[in-house]
């Protein structure tokens, strides 16, 4: 069924405070103008210091969550986020073999406070369950790292990294993300035929909470329009790049990023001097 305005539907936790898991992904795909929806895994109490507690939801709520979007609304691309434990991811991947509807994990296994939010067993079933139903993964270094047990220390690592996440763990595509190198950030993507590096400007701020779930709501947000995975991938860079930048400064530890940010680009009050290197997206 065809709808009047693209679709996107978030699995995954909650923040509270706003900054992450499906607060985020929902603010994202506003920007973005698609409509957005939502299937709540796990309920967390945390803010920008850190997770205080996390209640995981019963399997068979989830699964009437999931059951009303989809005999509904069925939505032009699905996206994950917190997926803590097995029982979920099994039951998500019956969902996605289900219909043929573009799936972008971001494999959150640690908040930004150092929190664990998956269990070991869980990791292996997302290796084996879900990585492969996937259009695109976006890990960060350390979770690309987990995924494939090894250690990335360079772009060219990165590029091994997302040519394996797709050769060996059966991914259509897969960006690492670039964020945690000392200097300029580099995304790398590989598409299932070449690679692709995004790189960024790089600010002086610790405010960066929830910056992995709004890059692959993006990247979510773009492909239920229609766009190439490649073309997706430098949206979200772009989008993210300037809501860093324009952050909000708020909380009393690792803050949000600016939703809106993209939308004060080029306004005189909201300049920024303390940029190093020009934004740019080589294929």
């Amino acid at each position: 069924m065809k709808h009047s305005i693209p679709t996107a539907l978030s699995i995954a936790g909650t923040d509270p405070t706003g900054g992450a898991g499906i607060q985020a992904d929902l603010k994202t795909f506003q920007e973005r103008e698609v409509f957005g929806m939502s299937v709540i895994t796990s309920v967390v109490a945390q803010n920008t210091l850190g997770v205080k507690s996390v209640e995981h939801l019963p399997i068979p709520f989830i699964s009437d969550q999931l059951n009303c979007v989809m005999s509904d609304i069925v939505p032009d691309v699905i996206k994950t986020g917190m997926i803590a434990t097995s029982e979920m991811m099994e039951l998500i991947a019956k969902v996605i073999k289900n219909h043929s509807i573009p799936y972008v994990i971001d494999p959150v296994m640690v908040a930004k406070s150092g929190d664990h939010l998956m269990d070991a067993n869980a990791k292996q079933t997302l290796v084996d369950k879900l990585i492969r139903l996937a259009a695109i993964v976006t890990p960060n270094i350390p979770e690309a790292e987990v995924l494939l047990q090894t250690k990335i220390n360079s772009v060219e690592d990165s590029e091994n990294a997302a040519r394996q996440i797709v050769t060996e763990l059966g991914a259509k595509a897969a960006v690492v993300k670039g964020g945690h190198f000392s200097e300029v950030p580099i995304d790398v993507l590989y598409d299932g035929n070449s690679l692709h590096e995004f790189s960024s400007i790089r600010y002086a701020t610790k405010h960066t909470h929830g910056t992995g779930c709004t890059y692959s709501a993006v990247i979510a947000a773009e492909l239920a329009k229609g766009h190439s995975i490649q073309e997706s991938v430098s949206i979200a860079k772009k989008f993210i790049t300037d809501a860093i930048q324009f952050s909000l400064q708020l909380g009393k530890g690792n803050g949000p990023t600016n939703h809106w940010g993209h939308r004060l680009q080029g306004l005189p009050e909201y300049e920024r001097g303390d940029v190093t290197d020009e934004l740019s997206c080589k294929n």
